[in-house]
């Protein structure tokens, strides 16, 4: 009889388990399924307005990656010829990763053997500013987000024409978003 029993309780026991586990892919698909939401920042080539993004560090934190976070708040600098821009020859249009602001189209990207992505132009001056950056002993001009100030990257003078400027930046301080 005990034997019986046992063979009773046992497939009460496996059903359970399933069920749990179930129940468990339920919740992580749920999770996964905000988290990719989540991540899909609304890109818009008409958000415009200059209206000033003030956070403090832990709300940056909140919602940058920790790469995006050294490169924009703490002026950080990634690996040439290792970030994901630097080879991207797609038409579209890159963002700033933090308050989304359009800054550069494809139309003035351009290889210019350095391992960054680099742009000859903004697609608006006013998208970004120049401000002196005097850090590793050098001067040179350090490119910022217009609204959020952002560290995007470095402005040098060895550009292409029509400007002859070579807009340097980091990949990580940038979203792509593909032309239709």
């Amino acid at each position: 009889m005990k034997l019986y029993k046992q063979l009773l309780i046992l497939p009460a026991i496996a059903f359970s388990f399933i069920a749990c586990m179930q129940g468990n892919k339920s919740e992580k698909a749920i999770t996964e399924a905000q988290v990719s939401t989540k991540q899909q920042p609304v890109l818009s080539l008409n958000d415009t307005t200059f209206k000033k993004v003030v956070k403090t560090d832990a709300e940056w934190k909140k919602v940058l990656t920790d790469n995006q976070y050294y490169i924009l708040r703490e002026k950080g600098t990634e690996r040439p010829f290792q970030n994901e821009f630097n080879s991207n020859h797609e038409k579209g249009d890159y963002f700033c990763a933090a308050c989304k602001l359009p800054l550069y189209s494809s139309e003035t990207k351009f290889e210019s053997g350095t391992g960054w992505p680099s742009f000859y132009a903004p697609i608006n001056k006013d998208r970004v500013k120049e401000v002196v950056d005097k850090s590793l002993g050098m001067v040179r001009g350090e490119i910022v987000c217009a609204r959020c100030d952002g560290h995007l990257g470095h402005l040098f003078d060895d550009g292409p024409q029509p400007t002859g400027l070579r807009y340097c930046m980091n990949s990580g301080a940038m979203l792509f978003q593909k032309s239709e």
